[in-house]
């Protein structure tokens, strides 16, 4: 049975008058168990990119890989495997109406690794129709309470209109859940990442097509760890209070506040996805009616709900004082987060200028991520960004941009650029 804690770290003291309240909710899920394992039914579906882009080599990787994630699906998992081009075909299982999707067992995993054996690069890119039938098929099988995807693409999306991409990703919000990759470099992270992040799921960038395999069976085991098929963050206000946003800021910066939807007048809720054994933090904002010193109140009431039912929660406080050596504290987990949010916007803005050709807003703002990073303490962005800058002055972050840059090492860094560091001690 998956157990739930909570720890709330913040500075609750404001001054005379002070309205806004910050705080680090730390959420962490054990005994999440297997997917399914908890009750209701589970369903996968692997996404391949067959178009004539992915050529002989990435072509055969990714059909290793496929067959290699169709071996870590969980017998009973209900599944597909879609390949798309221009358009979207349903490869396995071979249905002409009904479920889309068939329960994987020794012979239907045969049968779908055969079908992914036929697959030739050919056409071009529509990823926004790939989504759509994905969604049909989750939707084609009721009772499904834990949908997943891994979409695996090699080149930008050509062949339909953004409108048409976007319409597919808004339509799949709350269908299911996406983890995108990308191999090679003819690709745009922006693309797959917006489907990867509207999809609850995570994006990087596959450089070699022999990391394939590993990196599929990789995401296959995570999904069939989580054994909590679903939850969502509630997070409860006084009257008069508002909500000024709610991110998650650790593994990775996603920021859940527009995917709001309200449980009653006080209370909202953001969707986390499904949950293996893991550690979550989320950062919560909190703008309060105004007091004087002296007066407290409860500013905010943190809670993890799955399948409707509180499983845990935590506290944030506000406290007036006109001590100002209480007052003026930050806390540091607080600290530590505000900066990696910060990082992440920096890396991605100093590569869009850079890719522009606005060298100088792309020195200022890669030269404030490299400061961002040392003071934040994360390793894995100071080395990634060492590949694209020269670093003159790593605590002052002064940088020059490097003449010459493997274009994989800027996608690296720009994929890498949401996940964060947890704080130090």
């Amino acid at each position: 049975m998956a157990e739930f804690t909570s720890a709330v770290y913040q500075n609750e003291f404001l001054p005379d008058g002070g309205t806004d309240v910050n705080a680090i909710v730390t959420v962490t899920c054990t005994n999440a168990g297997m997917a399914g394992s908890n009750g209701g039914n589970v369903g996968e579906i692997i996404i391949v990119d067959t178009s004539g882009s992915m050529g002989e080599t990435n072509m055969e990787a990714a059909k290793n890989a496929a067959i290699v994630a169709l071996d870590h699906i969980v017998d009973g998992t209900w599944f597909a495997v879609v390949a798309g081009n221009h358009q979207a075909y349903l490869a396995y299982p071979m249905a002409r109406g009904g479920a889309g999707m068939v329960r994987m067992d020794a012979n239907t995993r045969f049968q779908a690794a055969q079908a992914i054996r036929y697959f030739h690069a050919d056409g071009g890119t529509a990823i926004g129709s790939w989504l759509n039938l994905t969604r049909a098929l989750f939707q084609s099988v009721p009772g499904l309470t834990q949908k997943h995807a891994i979409l695996l693409t090699d080149g930008e999306n050509h062949n339909e209109t953004p409108q048409q991409l976007d319409a597919a990703i808004r339509a799949s919000i709350g269908q299911f859940q996406c983890d995108t990759r990308g191999i090679g470099i003819d690709w745009k992270v922006n693309e797959i990442r917006k489907v990867a992040q509207a999809l609850l799921g995570t994006v990087d960038i596959i450089p070699h097509s022999s990391e394939l395999p590993a990196a599929f069976a990789t995401l296959m085991q995570r999904s069939m760890s989580r054994g909590v098929s679903a939850a969502e963050l509630r997070v409860w206000v006084p009257q008069g209070a508002e909500i000024l946003f709610v991110r998650q800021v650790s593994p990775t910066v996603e920021d859940l506040t527009a995917r709001s939807t309200q449980v009653n007048a006080l209370t909202t809720a953001y969707p986390t996805g499904a949950w293996t054994d893991e550690s979550r933090d989320y950062h919560v904002s909190v703008r309060l009616p105004a007091r004087g010193v002296g007066q407290e109140q409860l500013a905010a009431r943190v809670q993890l709900a799955v399948a409707g039912q509180v499983v845990t929660q935590g506290l944030v406080k506000a406290k007036w004082s006109s001590d100002d050596t209480l007052t003026t504290r930050i806390n540091p987990a607080v600290a530590h987060y505000t900066g990696q949010t910060e990082l992440a916007d920096a890396i991605q803005q100093g590569l869009a200028a850079k890719a522009s050709g606005d060298d100088r807003t792309a020195t200022v703002k890669l030269g404030r991520a490299v400061q961002l990073a040392k003071e934040t303490g994360n390793d894995e962005a100071t080395a990634k960004l060492r590949k694209v800058v020269d670093v003159t002055d790593e605590d002052a972050g002064t940088v020059r941009l490097k003449k010459s840059v493997d274009r994989a090492d800027e996608m690296a860094l720009d994929t890498a650029s949401t996940k964060t560091t947890r704080i130090r001690g």
